[in-house]
């Protein structure tokens, strides 16, 4: 990579992390650790949100879909304003009205400890996934077009991250979750316009291709289970994105850091609606370098994946600085995702298990926990990422762990909160045959994996709800 490049990419990571940096405070509180004192404009948790969308998984995994198929994808994106509505006009205001930060104290109130305990705990395990496959997937492209060791690139990576979190909190995660919000926005603006000028008839010239090769679609509308179709990837993007607003402690601890309600209503709006034509410039930047090599087939190597054929353009196509630009937009897609769950992380083993054990702890000491909180989170991560070497593919490693560690939060949510008449037993009865389905399709080809959400949540509903009927009328009698 040429030397500007190179400056161009430490000058914009190095400057993230400095700039999170800024934020520390002697003074700090370990409120202020954790809600920056409900004092962030709305428009900046709103990027903090999106940022949070967006990670290097999106950002390379998208056009690399767009490349090799089409825009079946994009449907997930399109779910996203049902679950943004319900957000701002349920779920901001329920958060914002209890005592605690914990998106999962509510369970306690409503089901008892037990179901605070497993609906964090499964948080835990998802973000600790969650970040080990996105610092694997950020390294792993680097190692295979710059040749950059990829533990190194882990453990360097996330060590930086969890520097500005530990100093800054959760002030300093958000702040520059925006600064990378708009950078990878940046970034993949102006790989999107050097592709469509690059393009020998014009940028039409890659509408026109695209057509002919139907790489516009958003899939079959037909009604197979086992199938990728658009009501498979509407559906499953409906319930994971409710469950994002509704019950993700990323999201959830975001409301409590807007200044009002009504900003926090505003972010939660913001940063989804963003998302949608984000995510459209990776789906057409994937159209464009698919119109591109077909133009050109010449200049991409015999046998080049799909994922890494997005990078190859990065390296070798675009001008000196620019190439060092869009590394800087990868890096700061992954590292405002794994920003977020070391910092929710953190606040979760504080508030739902160590305040739990140390119920009189202090400020300093709750203060301290945090930091060594986000320290281990951090460490596990590394671990988790390095692990994710001896698979054969990181995303299905990540989707599988995913799907059983969170399908059955969301059902256990709403049956607490859409229904009072059901009690801690049939909550139990519920997650425990909810999480059975999610295993179960998890592990089967009957239907697809996506969909383990969607059952699981459904089972949970509606066998508390039954239990709660049929239990409650055999103990009347």
């Amino acid at each position: 990579m040429h030397l500007i490049d190179i400056l161009v990419f430490l000058l914009f990571t190095g400057g993230i992390v400095v700039f999170g940096c800024s934020f520390f405070n002697r003074k700090s509180s370990s409120d202020e650790f954790t809600n920056a004192g409900s004092n962030i404009p709305g428009w900046v948790v709103g990027m903090s949100i999106f940022a949070t969308y967006v990670s290097s998984i999106s950002y390379l995994g998208y056009p690399g879909k767009a490349f090799a198929g089409d825009w079946n994808a994009f449907v997930f994106s399109l779910s996203i304003p049902f679950a943004s509505y319900f957000a701002a006009k349920y779920f901001v205001p329920f958060y914002r009205s209890q005592s605690s930060i914990s998106a999962y104290s509510f369970l306690e109130k409503r089901f008892g400890r037990w179901a605070r305990l497993y609906a964090s705990s499964c948080y835990l395990l998802t973000q600790v996934a969650r970040m080990g496959s996105i610092l694997y997937l950020l390294a792993l492209p680097m190692n295979q077009l710059f040749g950059w060791d990829i533990p190194t690139v882990i453990v360097v990576t996330s060590i930086m991250i969890v520097i500005y979190s530990i100093v800054g909190g959760i002030k300093a995660v958000i702040w520059t979750e925006a600064i990378q919000g708009i950078i990878l926005i940046v970034g993949a603006l102006v790989c999107l316009v050097v592709l469509l000028f690059s393009m020998p008839e014009g940028p039409l010239q890659t509408f026109e291709i695209g057509m002919k090769y139907n790489k516009f679609s958003l899939g079959s509308f037909g009604a197979e289970l086992d199938k990728s179709t658009f009501w498979v990837c509407l559906i499953y993007g409906i319930f994971t994105n409710l469950q994002n607003y509704g019950i993700d402690q990323n999201y959830v601890q975001r409301y409590h850091t807007a200044k009002n309600e009504k900003e926090a209503k505003f972010s939660a709006l913001f940063g989804g609606y963003l998302f949608i034509p984000v995510s459209a410039v990776f789906f057409l930047i994937g159209t464009a370098l698919f119109a591109y090599f077909k133009v050109y087939p010449d200049l991409l190597p015999p046998g080049t994946k799909a994922d890494y054929v997005f990078p190859f353009f990065i390296v070798n196509k675009l001008p000196v600085g620019l190439t060092g630009l869009l590394i800087a937009s990868i890096f700061a897609a992954g590292m405002s995702t794994i920003a977020t769950s070391v910092t929710s992380s953190s606040t979760i083993l504080m508030t739902d298990f160590y305040s739990m054990i140390r119920k009189k702890a202090g400020d300093k000491e709750k203060l301290m926990v945090l930091k060594l909180g986000s320290l281990l989170i951090g460490l596990l991560g590394i671990f988790v990422a390095i692990a994710f070497l001896q698979v054969d593919s990181a995303l299905d490693a990540w989707w599988a762990l995913s799907s059983i560690f969170s399908g059955g939060m969301l059902g256990l949510f709403l049956i607490g909160y859409m229904s009072k008449k059901v009690r801690n037993i049939d909550a139990m009865i519920g997650v425990a045959c909810g999480v059975i389905l999610v295993i179960w399709i998890v592990l089967s080809s009957y239907v697809h994996a996506n969909l383990a959400i969607v059952f699981g949540t459904i089972l949970i509903f509606l066998v508390g709800f039954l239990s709660s009927k049929l239990i409650g009328n055999i103990s009347k009698k």
